[in-house]
């Protein structure tokens, strides 16, 4: 089984490794819900990450704006408003 790495590549939190984890063991957890299925995963930079499977799971959208993008897009949201 392989999974996308969640690794965050940059200190911003806009660029994810995204390369195929493999999924190194598999094992129960215990919960307050019940048992959860835990993983161990590692990809070929080297990140691995140790938790829920749900936890390993990430959506691949577009990442947050950076503060930058969002500073000009809240000055042209200013600029756009009636006085």
């Amino acid at each position: 089984m392989f999974l996308d790495c969640p690794a965050y590549m940059d200190r911003s939190g806009a660029t994810r490794c995204g390369l195929p984890a493999s999924v190194e063991w598999r094992y129960t957890m215990n919960s307050t819900d019940g048992p959860l299925e835990g993983v161990t995963i590692r990809c070929p930079r080297g990140h691995f990450f140790n938790g829920p499977l749900e936890s390993m799971l990430w959506e691949k959208t577009a990442a947050a704006p950076r503060p930058e993008a969002r500073r000009s897009q809240d000055a042209i949201r200013d600029q756009a408003a009636p006085s």
